[in-house]
């Protein structure tokens, strides 16, 4: 079983790293950078460069979810096994884990029913524009400012978030 936790554990970490470091990116880096670019370049990198690392970071919140609920799984089944009671609401560490994987939840809702949806319409609206002239929809400021919320409150979200998941191992004296 202890293959099992690190495999978990090292996917759900990885994954993580991947997942909230694409979302301070956008947050801290494309969100200052690309007002700044050149308006001719910016329709490219929406079109190019944003599709592929938006589908990275919408699996990567996926993959992050998935790992850390199989690690929860197999810890109850121990802790069942072990008739100890439930690890996530008996234990220290299931507490931290518990408050930080429903800020997860959360946070992969944010991206997979609403930031990855408005930007699908924004980048197909960007496509249509530079393949065929087409002037921009009247919905599409609204569709970036629904996605731009959703990703700044992620932002917000990911804070407490990472520290109850360090919690979980580091800081067990939290509930005590």
């Amino acid at each position: 079983m202890e293959i099992y936790y690190d495999l978990t554990r090292y996917g759900h970490i990885f994954s993580g790293i991947l997942w909230i470091g694409l979302l301070y990116f956008y947050n801290f880096v494309q969100a200052i950078a690309l007002p700044r670019m050149e308006a001719s370049a910016r329709p490219h990198y929406q079109i190019s460069i944003l599709p592929f690392s938006l589908n990275v970071f919408r699996w990567a919140a996926l993959s992050t979810l998935i790992f850390g609920l199989l690690y929860i799984i197999g810890a109850e089944i121990d802790a069942a096994d072990a008739g100890t009671g439930s690890y996530l609401l008996e234990t220290a560490a299931g507490n931290s884990i518990l408050i930080g994987g429903i800020l997860g939840i959360i946070m992969a809702y944010n991206v997979w029913m609403i930031i990855w949806p408005n930007q699908q319409k924004i980048i197909a609206a960007v496509r249509d524009t530079v393949e065929n002239g087409t002037p921009a929809p009247a919905d599409q400021p609204k569709w970036a400012r629904t996605a731009l919320l959703a990703s700044r409150t992620n932002t917000m979200l990911s804070i407490p978030m990472l520290f109850f998941m360090v919690a979980a191992r580091n800081l067990p004296s939290l509930w005590s």
